[in-house]
């Protein structure tokens, strides 16, 4: 499972406004509404899906991803965002992203790549295409126009723009913030941009400051470690005990070397409980079977640590609002 900067969350639960509860949200991903807006912290990539996808059961999301890209600033990402204001030029600024993006997303990679009609900004990512990756994925590319619209000394909007998903109801709103054409059921995610807007001067564009920057900018790649978060181990530890049955918190402690005590203090520490991991392990699971016609809903409920069927469909409404039966049926 990768991570993403909590940025993203607080400024989309910014941009939504009084459309949802705003600590009820930051809760559901273990983060203090009244907290700082702290770039280096960290979510896992899933919570944050999640948290797109329940706000999009509160109110009409469609145009949010735009609303949040136009809301971001430079100055908000740390020093990578430094560094795209202080590059010479767009295509300076862009081409830090595609380099340092990691200190950002672990589960996002950018490109540029050069087309038949100008330059792609690519952005790639693994894994179901569900709503709140699709919303994640508008959203960051609504943020890079935004961000160069900020810095560049010319006027900016790309020549186009392409998403490997499905378009909304109405693309007006999109093609209105982006200023061109808005391909949906593309086979990429990215912004087609033309040779000339790249190579415009930036406003605050500086090459003393971007070596600078850049040099930091690598010191901080160097040290991020990509060992899998204690969340994300505990959820791999609680899923290969379930099939023995629910996992008692020592057992699972003991398995990753930890005392009871310690492994409770350090989940607190990351905002998450045993409880609540052992709950997504087990929504995880579940719904990852169902989508497999070979397992039968008993014999889910028995990996996913129930020893009654009724139990696990009772759990499964809450967890989804559907039966498992009906959630399967579902499925394309």
């Amino acid at each position: 499972m990768g991570q993403v900067t909590s940025l993203f969350a607080r400024k989309v639960v910014a941009a939504a406004g009084d459309s949802i509860d705003a600590k009820v949200v930051l809760g559901a991903v273990g983060l203090d509404v009244d907290g700082p807006f702290d770039p280096k912290l960290m979510l896992d990539e899933e919570d944050y899906y999640g948290m797109l996808e329940l706000m999009a059961r509160q109110f009409d999301i469609t145009a949010l991803p735009l609303i949040v890209g136009d809301a971001m600033r430079p100055d908000e990402y740390g020093a990578l965002g430094l560094a795209w204001k202080a590059a010479p030029t767009l295509l300076g600024s862009f081409s830090r992203v595609e380099r340092y993006a990691r200190l950002w997303t672990s589960f996002v990679r950018y490109e540029l790549k050069q087309g038949e009609e100008g330059l792609l900004f690519i952005e790639h990512r693994e894994g179901e295409r569900r709503l709140g990756m699709r919303l994640s994925i508008e959203a960051d590319l609504a943020s890079a126009v935004s961000l160069s619209r900020q810095v560049t000394s010319d006027a900016f909007a790309p020549l186009a723009v392409y998403f490997k998903h499905p378009a909304p109801k109405s693309v007006a709103r999109h093609e209105a913030y982006f200023g061109c054409p808005v391909h949906f059921d593309a086979h990429m995610d990215a912004l087609l941009m033309a040779p000339e807007s790249l190579s415009a001067p930036n406003l605050l564009g500086d090459e003393g400051i971007t070596r600078f920057l850049v040099s930091h900018l690598d010191d901080e790649l160097s040290k991020i470690d990509d060992t899998p978060t204690l969340g994300a181990r505990t959820k791999d530890e609680i899923a290969r005990a379930l099939s023995n049955g629910l996992p008692k918190m020592a057992d699972i402690a003991r398995q990753l070397g930890l005392s009871v005590r310690s492994f409770h203090r350090r989940l607190a520490e990351q905002g998450v409980s045993f409880q609540a991991l052992t709950e997504e392990t087990r929504r995880d699971i579940a719904i990852g079977m169902l989508k497999e016609e070979r397992y039968a809903l008993s014999e889910i409920a028995f990996l996913t640590g129930y020893s009654e069927q009724s139990a696990f469909n009772r759990a499964f409404k809450r967890w989804t609002g559907h039966t498992p039966s009906s959630y399967r049926k579902s499925q394309p």
